[in-house]
């Protein structure tokens, strides 16, 4: 039977790299699933509006499905998304990027189990490899940028860095996981090998939240990559 799968998708490097990992191991990723607290109109992950969601599922022509949740409900509204997912498409399987938190991987194996779909964790490493993953999605040819930093941990000038040799030889020089797999920076993946389409981010402002900083971006749009 082929191996159909959802792939929970905040936007950043690591569900994109667990994105281009599936495929490459002949997975048929057919949706992504973001999560977006009720009447916000953003992610629960990064906070990014769903309108850069949905820019990202067109580049890469997959559908996104939106999973309105709250804190309260957010575990069993998955696993009734991932329910519907499977009538729908399918589904097999539901993917995520989780790269080593164990409690991460607990949760979402427990979603899998409940919705009646495989687990599949493509980046699954250990700690210290986190280096070595930052280092293969720098050459990967995929292009994110930093849009959010725990401010006890980075500062703000970290706010609109790319992803790229730089930002790898500078992570190394802080205490953090080069991955940011704690929460420490979250990215934007805006183009890429899978994008058919590149987004184009401009008119970045820096905005303080409670205990991290984040560049929101006032204009956003897709062109084609003929037009650079």
């Amino acid at each position: 039977m082929n191996k159909r799968i959802a792939l929970s998708w905040s936007g950043g490097k690591d569900c994109c790299m667990a994105l281009d990992t599936l495929q490459s191991q002949g997975y048929e990723v057919v949706c992504l699933v973001t999560t977006v607290p009720k009447e916000l109109g953003r992610t629960f992950g990064h906070g990014e509006r769903t309108e850069m969601i949905k820019l990202q599922g067109e580049a890469l022509r997959l559908p996104v499905h939106f999973i309105e949740c709250t804190y309260e409900n957010y575990t069993s509204q998955f696993v009734k998304a991932v329910q519907s997912l499977k009538k729908q498409y399918n589904v097999t399987g539901i993917a995520y990027g989780d790269l080593y938190l164990d409690e991460h991987r607990d949760w979402g194996e427990k979603v899998a189990s409940a919705s009646d779909v495989e687990a599949l964790y493509p980046l699954w490493m250990k700690k210290e490899e986190a280096l070595h993953s930052l280092d293969k999605f720098v050459q990967s040819g995929y292009n994110a940028i930093v849009i959010r930093v725990r401010e006890d941990l980075l500062d703000d000038t970290w706010l609109g860095r790319i992803v790229d040799e730089s930002f790898l030889q500078d992570v190394q020089k802080t205490t953090i996981c080069p991955m940011g797999e704690a929460g420490e920076y979250h990215t934007f993946v805006y183009d890429g090998p899978l994008f058919s389409k590149r987004i184009v981010l401009e008119h970045g402002e820096l905005i303080q939240l409670e205990t991290t900083k984040k560049l929101e971006f006032k204009s956003y749009r897709l062109i084609e990559n003929l037009e650079l």
